[in-house]
């Protein structure tokens, strides 16, 4: 493989040919793409992909076997370049620029403007391909579509492969293309004799029939279709069936059948087709004698039908150009064998030479009386092309393309048919000198079935008819109605006896005036028959042969001279298209009537006018692809040698005339004809020369100087006549450049030129004028150095004249930019001439612009103020909105500039050099800067713009940059360098061209790269020490510089590695060069750097996060420097935090964008620390530094990496980190601004009440007072409020809003009275204070009426190194979505992390998954713990009230799991049945600004198997008071989940109920062993006698609602209770329930009255115990820790007895008690917690909730809480019991004694929801087969 050098570097580089390098460096790309597109899912784009790879994959291979023909090779390069510029396209890869032949386009050897305009083609081009893609509009895969529209001449190429049809005998197969729409054929047939075996009659045409059906033109491929049709036509018998022993006459055209093809999306190009792909072309037979073949051809094309598998195989291929172009380009198809089918008729476009004398006969039809014969005759038509001796022309009939020609031609016969319809056509090819003497002779003739009666048949009838009129034009096209002669057979032959008559029925109309009757008439021997009639149509295509006669007459002259003038003047009447047709005989008629008097001017002017006709009739749109015609004539055909000289003689008479002012009719259409009238000058010219050795040369020149005299006084003409003309001269004059130069010499031209244009008065066609010089800027003469040097000063001040009109305001608005389009246009021109390698030495001609347009340029810019849009576009251009203040200097010059400033950090400095009068010396930077600013709306606006002004600078070598900066004073340098610094940076910051030109891109950075440096070298010279430092000036360079390194275009970093490593090759890496000329422009800055502190630091901070390794080191350096400086100047790095407040603002903007990662972290630390052990002093304060930004970066990084996913919770949580640093350092702006996004990721989830909570932390920072809200205080939702009380009541709105969705009333509530303070105390509004009022009462009362769902809690514990640093290892506790099934959060949450695996156990994991490179995830379900309010103590609360609290304000949660201690009793599980009991406290209360928070401490403790029995005994208890408070308060419920309850307890089938407990705790044997037990003993037995009362009112609810279907199983259920009743009360006592009070208390309505009125006071006398949550079926074991434990106490002052007896005399006392309303009396010492739900478990937690972001506390603060020990119902609700922690002394069976009780209040609210009774159904049935499970 070849090894070349690049960069210093060796560089293998492959020796493939380039196109398949470039195919392989595609797959390759494309390759990594797919599988990438594959992973995101995208079925659609990966099938298109595969498609694009596997064709290409396919053409690589046929590349690579280096056996294609050079048309195939061709082909398939412009099919597999124009597919991978598409498949690039969709794939949104760079943009690839093309040569014409295919190759990509080197950027170093084109200009920029060239470059600019082959991405604009190439831009053009693949749009359309995507185009035709999304219209189906498939194409030949290879742009084959576009080259046939751009194609005037198309051809078909058709390969016969074989013929299957079981014929039996010889037949001739005519193809052809059809119109079905027109049911015409629109080509020559191909005839093909096919042999009755099976295969050619002519076995070397085996295998090599092949036409080309050719001359089509672009109207032949609009036709809506076009078939390829081939009819079969039999030759031999009469009938197939004729027995073969007759002697049956042979040779008998007989119709056979038609095969036809839709063949038009083939030629048309949407259809890829190759030479090698065969196509089945069906055959279709004839079924009836009056089946024509053109009937049943119309019939066909019209409806398929079965062929029966007989048909033709074909290929076929269209081909682009004529048969000259395609036999050049595929040789291997079309060869000298290949026939050549024409089209019926020209081509649309006849080149010179293409001698042509074609005559189509077509056979119509014919109506033949059968006179005496019974039947009709079987009609044979036979033709002979007859000379005037009636001798037949041999071989003058061709039948078909690829047949011989022959003699005489033979019709198709129909057996018997009156009205044969043949549609058979043929030429006829004569000379052209024969025509006059030629004539058409058809006879017919009667043919049998019989040999024998066929030889006796004879002609019965002839007719005839002339190709040529007596006036010598030809027979007209279309049809002609033969005269039928009849007559003796001998008479018909004889060309006497019937060449006089008349040959068509129209003749014999008008033969002597004489109408013919209806019998038939003799004339000559020959009688007419009128009762028989045939019919013909011809067609000409002829290029010697016209219709017209008064071409006819121009182009036979020389017979009549004497009407020469007469026909000169006709021809301008003629049609167009018959003049065209005979394009080069008349051309060669004027020049020859034109030499043959060369001596008189007789007819010169005439000739003349007749030739500007003809040029005029070429440039009508309509003929224009006649121009190559007129071309090649002119080269190749045309040989006057003198005509020149009248030629130059008439048109200078012409010009004379017009100058004077006299009327010339034909000087327009003389002018406009210029280019080819010097055409015919210049070649007549040429012919002279060679053909006499340049004599005369002097006098042409002198002609010709003379002509150009002539010219230019039109031009000095005043004659208002001559306006038009003179237009007219500017426009057409440049055409003729490109001829002229070759016969004269090119200065002299060049002045002539010169003198052209001066003698147009300044003032006077400048916008013309501006045009035509465009015109000649690309002409050839341009280019060369000595034109340059005469014509360029003059273009020079003809620009300048325009700018200065436009200076002076004297022009309007809209020809103001007309001109300036204009100038520009010129001006690009002129830059990229000077920028070709042709074009000599520029060095001066780029001077000269700079000198000649300055003056005019810079007073320009100043008045642009008062223009119209333009000035707009060219101060945003030039000047980068420029911050400017309107002195008094020029307010209205600046005005414009002034609207579009961008805020600098020295305006006022700025200013003042902008307002310096020197500010406008700087020339060649305002031209490029004035062209940059005109070229507008025309074109592609910016790009154009931008593309030229970096043309300029593209061209400027070293020489001119140091002679330009040299001509400057110093304060102008300044400005330029400003200016110009401005201008790049706009410029590079303004995405101009689309991000795929990439090859556009990386040249215009290595042009400003290359000026940038150069700058710098002056501004190092000129502004550096400290008495001319210009602040400003070297701001807007680093400004600029790290423009240039950070724009997207150079972050290689994103680019594929094909393109980095394409563009490294060829550019390097730009960011080094410029890094490192910043570092050193830095450092050389001295003393002036706290100049730029803070304001460089974002800009270095951007450039050093470039993932640049190199470069960063390089640059990191400077922070050090920063600090250091700071430090230097402050005296103090902490007093001047300007440095470390400005990287905190932009590092967070910077990494959030997507810069940064842990290798800058670690570098950034590592480069800093370095630097600081350099200078101890400075050690300290680097290291806060580095841990403060370290701190922020991890933060940043984490955030960054989760924006991403589609885990909100993550972003939260990231979000949330980032707002306590920023809270930390007290950066209040950052805080409010990632408050604002926590908000927005809450309200996208709907979590309304997470979204309050995150306001409400806004709010902290406000106070209730008038002061201004500082700008980083003020969010844009909220930017209408100016005070701090606006804003914080305006949150308070919105907060409350929150709250009132996510149903919090009671966060609202507070609020809502805080605002009602303000308005009553401090604004005095009692409007808004009276709204408040009533929006407090409304969230009043929907806490009383409206159900809340309590939402579920759940664990999760992130395991494994695989988790980001936020999550990894840790706990979190989260809060529950409405109705969220712990297996539904599950799902969720696994599918966050589709990698992670699910522990199973609940225990604490190991360190070998902790340490894991793998993600774990651990999910359980946790209890809350109740916190009451300490305002609730001591009060009658409601259920409603106490309700909220369960699931709110929560920051300690349980988790419980069942184990197994001690021997287990396989009949008795109870008696050794642990709960271990695991305390989770949270950082924060839940619900707040976020759904979870991770949990902070954990702590442990143990249940015995007693303190179980007596949890579920109370949770029993619950339950069936819950049931019965529901089915008292709504009658609609359905009764199985009482009846399943009641039903479990006092008919246990399983458990065996509470039996198990007496049989495992109430034994004397426990009694001993564990005497410590013996109160919790008594407390078991009280909550087993208080069951009794609640399950006979349970019964008792049940008999009242059951159905009589299950009266039978209440029977039995009561006959149980009576049972199980009289056994507890035999054993524990009795228990009874106070009757219900019906008197109503002061509670509202809403409070619902039931049994538990009574049991609040009477529980009162129960025993104490621990109230634990249910175990759930879920293990969770944490690290162990002390385990915290409430002491639950007593409310009543009286002490009880612990046995039994004693409890149920107290409780028999307390009957006499005050009843009290259904509430819960909570108080100091005790507080009883209500777990039960409302009457229906409809809704769970409709929101989410976070904690707020308050400090959290080490210890989580426990109130003391006391309980009443009735039944919980875990579950369903929380009965959590909090109380204060005890000392770690306290034994056990202490805290037992402490333990609390629970009493649940059910509300049982009749305004509830009732649209959830399925769900209730539902969770009633789970829950009462858990309570059956429990009870037994």
């Amino acid at each position: 493989m070849p090894v070349s050098a690049c960069r210093g570097q060796d560089v293998v580089s492959s020796a493939e040919m380039p196109l398949v390098q470039e195919v392989t460096t595609t797959l390759r790309e494309w390759g990594n793409m797919w599988k990438q597109l594959f992973v995101a899912n995208k079925q659609e784009k990966v099938l298109q992909v595969r498609s694009l790879l596997w064709e290409l994959a396919e053409w690589r291979s046929q590349l690579l076997s280096g056996t294609l023909p050079k048309d195939e090779f061709k082909e398939l390069k412009q099919k597999v370049t124009s597919k991978i510029d598409y498949g690039n396209k969709i794939l949104q890869l760079d943009l690839v620029v093309r040569d014409d032949d295919g190759n990509i386009l080197d950027p170093d050897r084109c200009s920029v403007i060239s470059l600019f305009r082959a991405h604009e083609v190439a831009t053009a081009r693949i749009a359309e391909r995507i185009k035709e893609e999304m219209s189906n509009v498939q194409a030949d895969h290879s742009g084959m579509s576009a080259r046939i529209q751009s194609s005037p001449t198309h051809s078909l190429y058709v390969f016969v492969r074989n013929f299957v049809c079981r014929i039996g005998e010889d037949s001739e197969l005519f193809m052809s293309l059809y119109d079905p729409q027109k049911q015409t054929i629109i080509s020559e047939n191909y005839l093909v004799r096919w042999g009755s075996r099976g295969f050619p009659k002519e076995i070397d045409m085996l295998n090599n029939l092949k036409v080309v059906f050719t001359d089509l033109g672009n109207k032949d491929l609009n036709r809506e279709k076009i078939f390829l049709v081939c009819q079969i036509v039999r030759v031999g018998r009469m009938d197939l069936r004729d027995s073969t022993s007759k002697k049956c006459t042979l040779g008998l055209r007989r119709a056979f059948g038609v095969a036809v093809m839709d063949i038009s999306d083939i030629i048309k190009g949407k259809l890829e087709s190759d030479e090698e792909k065969q196509y089945f072309i069906p055959f279709h037979p004839v079924v009836a004698e009056n089946d024509f073949l053109h009937t049943l051809l119309n019939r066909v094309t019209a409806s398929r039908g079965d062929s029966g598998g007989q048909g033709l195989w074909v290929t076929m291929k269209p081909l682009v150009g004529d048969i000259v172009q395609i036999r050049k380009e595929y040789p291997h198809l079309v060869d000298r064998s290949t026939v050549v089918a024409r089209k019926l008729g020209f081509p649309e476009i006849i080149m010179p030479g293409d001698v042509r004398n074609d005559i189509y006969i077509t056979l119509q039809a014919g109506d033949f009386d059968r006179y005496n014969k019974t039947t009709q005759k079987n009609v044979e038509v036979i033709m002979w092309v007859c000379d005037e001796e009636g001798k037949p022309v041999p071989s003058a009939i061709c039948l078909g393309a690829g047949d011989r020609p022959v003699d005489e031609y033979k019709s198709v016969i129909y057996y018997q048919i009156k009205q044969p319809r043949w549609m058979e056509t043929f030429k006829v090819a004569i000379p052209i000198e024969e025509m006059q003497r030629i004539h058409l002779r058809f006879m017919f003739r009667h043919r049998s079935s019989q040999e024998s009666k066929d030889k006796s048949e004879k002609n019965f009838a002839m007719a005839f008819v002339r190709l040529m009129k007596e006036d010598g034009t030809v027979l007209r096209d279309g049809p002609h109605d033969l005269t039928v002669f009849k007559g003796d057979s001998k008479r018909m032959e004889d060309v006497h006896s019937y060449l006089s008559l008349p040959s068509t029925r129209q003749q014999v109309e008008l033969h002597k005036g004489v109408t013919l009757s209806r019998s038939s008439s003799s004339v000559g021997g020959l009688s007419i028959s009128s009762r028989d009639s045939f019919t013909v149509s011809t067609l000409v295509c002829s290029t010697k042969l016209t219709q017209n006669v008064g071409l006819l007459g121009l182009l036979k002259w020389r017979t009549r001279p004497n009407e020469l003038k007469e026909n000169l003047e006709k021809l301008k009447i003629i049609d167009g298209e018959e003049v065209v047709k005979f394009l080069q005989d008349t051309l060669d008629a004027l020049f020859n009537i034109m030499m043959e008097h060369s001596q008189t001017d007789d007819y010169d002017i005439l000739v003349f006018d007749a030739l500007i006709y003809i040029i005029g009739l070429i440039a009508d749109r309509k003929f224009q692809h006649f121009n190559t015609v007129l071309e090649a004539y002119i080269k190749q055909h045309f040989s006057a040698t003198l005509a020149y000289k009248k030629l130059m003689s008439v048109l200078r008479a012409y010009l004379d005339s017009s100058s004077r002012g006299e009327q010339c009719e034909p000087i327009l259409r003389t002018l406009k004809a210029l280019e080819y009238v010097f055409k015919f000058i210049v070649r007549s010219r040429m012919l002279y020369s060679q053909l006499y050795e340049g004599k005369e040369q002097a006098e042409f020149e002198e002609s010709l100087r003379r002509l150009f005299e002539s010219i230019n006084n039109l031009m000095k003409s005043e004659f208002p006549t001559t306006l038009l003309q003179q237009v007219a001269a500017l426009k057409y004059l440049p055409t003729v450049l490109h001829d002229v130069e070759t016969v004269f010499d090119a200065k002299l031209l060049s002045q002539l030129l010169y003198e052209f244009y001066t003698c147009v008065p300044p003032d006077k066609l400048q916008r013309q004028k501006i045009q035509s010089m465009t015109e000649i800027v690309g002409s050839r003469l341009f280019k060369k150095q000595e034109c340059r040097d005469i014509l360029l000063p003059m273009m020079l001040r003809e620009l300048r004249v325009v700018l200065l009109r436009r200076e002076e305001g004297t022009v309007e608005s809209g020809r103001s930019l007309e001109d300036g389009r204009n100038c520009v246009a010129l001006l690009n021109n002129i830059l990229e001439v000077l920028s070709g390698s042709d074009a000599g030495e520029t060095f001066q001609h780029i001077q000269e612009i700079v000198a000649q347009l300055l003056p005019t340029v810079n007073r320009t810019v100043i008045t642009m103020g008062r223009e119209h849009a333009l000035t707009v576009t060219l101060c945003k251009t030039a000047l980068d909105r420029t911050a400017l203040d309107r002195t008094a200097l020029d307010r209205t010059a600046l005005h414009s500039m002034a609207i579009h400033r961008t805020a600098l950090h020295n305006t006022a400095l700025y200013s003042r050099a902008l307002y310096s009068r020197a500010l406008y010396s700087s020339a060649q930077y305002r031209t490029a800067l004035y062209i940059t600013a005109l070229y507008t709306e025309q074109h592609n606006t910016a790009q154009h713009r931008r593309t030229l002004y970096r043309t300029a600078l593209y061209q400027m070598d070293d020489r001119h940059y140091s002679s330009y900066l040299h001509t400057f004073s110093r304060t102008d340098l300044v400005d330029f360098l400003m200016e110009t610094f401005l201008l790049f940076k706009d410029l590079i910051g303004k995405h101009v061209y689309p991000s795929d030109w990439v090859g556009m891109i990386m040249v215009q950075n290595r042009v400003f790269l290359r000026a940038i440096n150069i700058f710098a070298d002056t501004m190092n010279q000129t502004f550096l020490d400290n008495n001319s430092f210009e602040v400003q000036l070297w701001n807007n360079y680093f400004h600029l510089a790290v423009a240039f390194i950070t724009q997207e275009s150079l972050q290689l970093q994103h680019f594929s590695p094909t393109k980095r490593n394409n563009i490294v090759a060829k550019y390097g890496d730009m960011r080094r060069l410029i890094g490192f000329a910043i570092r050193d422009m830095w450092y050389k800055l001295g003393v002036n750097k706290i100049c730029f502190i803070p304001g460089l630091v974002g800009p270095v901070l951007e450039m050093t996060l470039l993932p640049e390794e190199e470069l960063r080191r390089a640059t990191l350096p400077i922070f050090f420097d920063m600090m250091l400086c700071e430090h230097s100047h402050s005296g103090h790095f902490r007093k001047a935090r300007f440095f470390e407040n400005e990287i905190i603002l932009k590092l967070d903007h910077e990494v959030e964008g997507g810069g940064g990662d842990e290798q800058y972290m670690e570098l950034l630390q590592s480069i800093l620390l370095e630097c600081a052990a350099q200078r101890p002093q400075m050690a300290p304060l680097v290291q806060h530094f580095v841990s403060l930004v370290k701190g922020l970066l991890e933060r940043l990084l984490d955030y960054r990496a989760v924006m991403g996913d589609d885990s909100r919770n993550n972003r939260m949580s990231c979000t949330v980190n980032l707002l306590n640093f920023y809270k930390d350092i007290n950066r209040e702006g950052m805080y409010i601004r990632y408050l604002y996004k926590l908000r927005d990721l809450h309200l996208d989830c709907e979590n309304y009440t997470e979204a309050a909570y995150t306001l409400l932390l806004h709010t902290r920072l406000l106070k209730w007072c008038e002061d201004q809200c500082s700008p980083q205080l003020m969010p844009s939702d909220f930017r209408s409020s100016q005070t701090q009380r606006q804003l914080k009541e305006s949150l308070y709105d919105t907060i409350i809003g929150y709250f009132d969705k996510g149903k919090m009333w009671e966060e609202a509530i507070s609020l809502c009275k805080e605002l009602a303070e303000q308005y009553e105390l401090e604004v005095f509004d009692y409007e808004l204070l009276s709204q408040s009022l009533r929006q407090q009462a409304r969230f009043y009362e929907n806490i009383m009426k409206i159900l809340r769902p309590k939402p579920d809690y759940f664990a999760v514990g992130y395991y494994g190194q695989g988790f980001p640093p936020f999550l990894r290892n840790r706990v979190f506790i989260h809060r529950g979505k409405e109705y969220e099934r712990r297996e539904d959060f599950q799902s969720q949450l696994m599918s966050q992390f589709p990698s992670a695996l699910r522990l199973q156990s609940t225990s604490l994991p190991g360190d070998d998954i902790c340490n894991s490179p793998l993600q774990y995830i651990q999910c359980f379900t946790v209890q809350p713990v109740l916190e009451i309010p300490p305002r609730l103590k001591n009060k009658p609360v409601p259920e409603q009230i106490i309700n909220f609290y369960k699931s709110n304000y929560v920051q300690r949660f349980h988790y419980s799991r069942p184990v197994r201690k001690g021997s287990v009793d396989p009949n008795n599980e109870f008696s050794s049945m642990w709960i271990e009991r695991t305390t989770f406290f949270t950082a924060y209360k839940l619900p707040g600004i976020l759904r979870w928070f991770e949990v902070t401490n954990m702590t442990h403790s143990t249940i015995s198997p007693l303190e179980n029995a007596i949890e579920t005994m109370e949770m029993t208890n619950e339950k069936i008071l819950t049931l019965i408070n529901q089915y008292q308060g709504d009658d609609s419920l359905p009764i199985n989940p009482l009846s399943m309850l009641l039903n479990g307890i006092v008919d246990p089938a399983v458990m065996g109920g509470f039996a198990k407990y007496e049989k495992a705790f109430f034994t004397e044997e426990y009694t001993q062993q564990h005497p410590e037990d013996r109160e919790k003993m008594s407390r078991l037995k009280d909550l087993i006698a208080w069951q009794i009362p609640l399950l006979g009112a349970g019964i008792r609810l049940h008999g009242k609602r059951v159905m009589d279907d299950l009266r039978p199983f209440h029977d039995r259920m009561e006959e149980c209770f009576k049972q199980l009743k009289t056994k507890v009360e035999k054993e524990y006592g009795a228990r009874e329930l106070p009757e219900v009070d019906e008197r109503r208390s002061s509670r509202p309505r809403s409070m619902l009255r039931s049994y538990r009125q009574s049991l609040i006071s009477i529980s009162s006398l129960g025993s104490e115990c621990s109230t634990p949550t249910k175990p759930h079926p879920e293990s969770f074991m944490p690290p162990e820790s002390p385990a915290p434990r409430v002491q639950l106490r007593r409310e009543d002052a009286g002490m009880l007895a612990e046995e039994g007896g004693e409890g149920e005399v107290k409780l028999r006392k307390s009957k006499k008690r005050k009843k009290r309303s259904s509430v819960i009396f909570i108080g100091e010492e005790r507080e009883r917690q209500s777990t039960l739900n409302t009457k229906r478990l409809s809704k769970k937690q409709e929101f989410r909730s976070d904690t707020n972001l308050s400090e959290p506390s080490d210890t989580p603060s426990l109130h003391s809480i006391n309980s009443r020990s009735l039944p919980t119902i875990t579950g369903l609700s929380l009965a959590v019991l909090p109380g204060p922690e005890l000392d770690e002394g306290v034994d056990t069976s202490q805290r037992s004694r402490r333990d609390s009780k629970s009493l649940s209040v059910c509300v049982s609210d009749r305004t509830a929801d009732r649209r959830s009774k399925g769900v209730i159904n539902l969770l009633f049935k789970s829950k009462v087969r858990h309570a059956l499970h429990l009870s037994t």
